[in-house]
């Protein structure tokens, strides 16, 4: 246990800021769009499905920056373990999730890839090609890979834990986010039955 006490300061506040944002992040577009898809007030407020859809994405995305800023402070604050400073590991870790994100973003387009499904903007068909063929939430647990193979660049517990956050947060956002997406294309067949 010394070794997670010499090398991980949980009282550091860029630490504990560092987490609040992982866990807010997921929970603010959670909520947003679910608000969004029962009583379409974003779309209301910008007179545009598209443009709501296009605010929030701009918001989650500012927030990840300021997460990651934040991410990277807690890098700088936080004590160095040598044993654990893996750069050939970090930058493969980094390009195989950079490569998992960019290709998800592909495939879904912006509107896919920023909840536009509860902006009632749905897709044909499920994405089933690559990376969907994979994992079947790539930007997840690429942005996951991102933040480990980032912590590995520089050696940091802080950053393993807070990636390790990072995923948890992301698995624990799937179990509200799968169901009630499942239910939206549900829904709109079950429309189209109807007709």
């Amino acid at each position: 246990m010394s070794f997670l006490t010499d090398y991980l300061r949980l009282d550091d506040p860029n630490f504990l800021i560092t987490a609040v944002l992982i866990m807010f992040s997921p929970t603010y577009w959670n909520l947003v769009a679910r608000s969004e898809y029962r009583t379409h007030w974003v779309t209301r407020l910008f007179r545009s499905a598209r443009v709501g859809c296009s605010v929030l994405a701009v918001s989650i995305m500012l927030l990840g920056l300021h997460r990651d800023w934040w991410f990277q402070q807690t890098l700088y604050s936080q004590p160095k373990a040598s044993a654990l400073q893996l750069p050939v590991l970090g930058y493969a870790v980094i390009a195989i999730g950079a490569l998992l994100v960019l290709s998800s973003f592909w495939a879904l387009g912006w509107y896919g890839t920023f909840l536009g499904d509860y902006f009632g903007m749905l897709m044909d068909e499920p994405v089933t090609s690559f990376p969907f063929n994979l994992v079947s939430d790539p930007m997840y647990v690429g942005t996951t890979m991102n933040f480990a193979g980032v912590a590995l660049l520089e050696g940091s517990v802080a950053g393993l834990v807070l990636a390790a956050l990072v995923g948890l947060c992301y698995k624990v956002a799937l179990l509200f986010e799968g169901p009630f997406t499942e239910e939206i294309y549900r829904k709109r067949d079950a429309d189209k039955r109807k007709v």
